[in-house]
C-alpha cells in the first residue's frame, strides 16, 4: 500500500565547511541559545534591566547548562558510556545528541542563581523572563532530533507520520520498530519532535500572554513556575510515545516519572510563590535600581 502523505526526513545530519564538520544538531542548540538570550534581553530591559546583564548570565549559565544536560543523560543511560560494550570517550561528542532537558534546566539555573546571586539581581525577574524563550529554545532545539532521526515515536498510520531513510549521514537512518525488529519499509513514526515542538510554541505564547494580563496579580517567578507545568504536562504524554531506548521504573520511562515529579513540584512552587513571594513591580524597582548604579559606576571608571 503506498503512502500518500507523510512527513520525510533529512538526508544529512552534518555537512563539510573547509576542513571542519559542522553538526546541524550543533546549529539547532545555537540557534535556539540565540534566540532565547534575544527574548530574554526584551523582557529583561522592559524590568529596567540591561543586555550587558544577560549576556553576563548567559556566559554562566549557557555551559552549566550544557554540562547538567550532558551528565544527565550519561546518569540515565550509562550503559552507553561505561562497561564493556559502552565508549567513555563518546560522552564528550555531545553532536551526537543525548543532551536531557532536565540537567540542562538545573545546572543552567543553579550558574544563572550563583550569578545573579552575585550581582544582586532579582532571579524570580530573571527566570520569568526567560521562561517563554527556553519554550521556543527547546522548539528549536527538536528540529536537530529531526535531522539525526532520533527520538521518534511508534508506528502510526496518520498522514503525518515520519518516514525514515536509509541514505546520507542520518543517526537514526535504518528502520526499527517499537519492539526492535525491522519494520516493513514504508513504516511510518509518530513524529514526537514536531508533537514538542508545536506543544512548546503554544506554551509560550500562553505565557507571554498571561504575563501580560496578570502582571500586577501574579508574583514574581510565577511564570517560570507556570512554564515548569506547561512542559511538564507535555513531555509527560509524548515521552509516552517514544521508543528509543530508556531504562523503565514500574512499567513507565524514566523521564515520564521525571515530568510527573517536576510538573508537581512546579504546582508546588507556584503555590508557594502567590504566598511568599515579591510582586513584579518591587522586584523591578530593586533592578533598575541596580542597574543606575552599575552605569553610575561605568561613568566613574571610564572618567578615572
Amino acid at each position: 500500500m503506498t503512502t500518500l502523505a507523510y512527513i520525510p526526513s533529512p538526508t544529512i545530519s552534518q555537512f563539510e565547511l573547509g576542513p571542519f564538520t559542522i553538526h546541524i544538531y550543533a546549529l539547532t542548540m545555537l540557534l535556539g541559545i540565540v534566540v532565547c538570550v534575544w527574548m530574554l534581553t526584551v523582557r529583561w530591559q522592559r524590568y529596567g534591566g540591561t543586555f550587558d546583564q544577560v549576556l553576563d548570565t548567559t556566559l554562566v549559565a549557557v555551559p552549566c547548562g550544557i554540562v547538567g544536560a550532558r551528565l544527565y543523560h550519561v546518569v540515565t543511560t550509562p550503559e552507553r558510556f561505561f562497561g564493556p560494550n559502552g565508549d567513555f570517550v563518546e560522552i564528550f561528542r555531545i553532536w551526537n545528541g543525548g543532551l536531557g532537558i532536565w540537567g540542562a534546566i538545573l545546572c543552567g539555573a543553579l550558574g544563572a542563581w550563583a550569578w545573579c546571586h552575585h550581582k544582586r539581581y532579582p532571579m524570580a525577574l530573571m527566570a520569568d523572563a526567560i521562561a517563554p524563550g527556553l519554550l521556543v529554545a527547546q522548539a528549536i532545539g527538536r528540529l536537530g532530533n529531526w535531522f539525526n532521526q532520533e527520538l521518534y515515536g511508534k508506528p502510526t498510520t496518520l498522514p503525518w507520520g515520519l518516514k525514515l531513510n536509509n541514505q546520507g549521514t542520518a543517526i537514526g537512518s535504518s528502520e526499527q520498530c517499537y519492539d526492535g525488529a525491522t519494520c516493513p519499509t514504508g513504516t511510518l513514526f509518530h513524529p514526537t519532535f514536531l508533537y514538542e515542538m508545536i506543544w512548546n510554541l503554544i506554551g509560550a505564547a500562553l505565557i507571554i500572554w498571561i504575563g501580560h494580563k496578570t502582571i500586577n496579580r501574579l508574583k514574581a517567578g510565577s511564570l517560570f513556575a507556570l512554564y515548569v507545568m506547561w512542559y511538564t504536562a507535555g513531555r509527560t504524554w509524548i515521552e509516552m510515545l517514544r521508543i528509543d531506548f530508556s531504562h523503565q521504573i514500574l512499567g513507565l520511562r524514566v523521564n515520564v516519572w521525571v515530568s510527573i515529579i517536576v510538573f508537581i513540584l512546579g504546582v508546588v512552587a507556584f503555590i508557594i510563590i502567590q504566598r511568599v513571594g515579591t510582586s513584579t513591580q518591587v522586584l523591578a524597582n530593586k533592578l533598575e535600581s541596580i542597574t543606575m548604579q552599575e552605569r553610575d559606576q561605568q561613568e566613574e571608571s571610564q572618567h578615572a
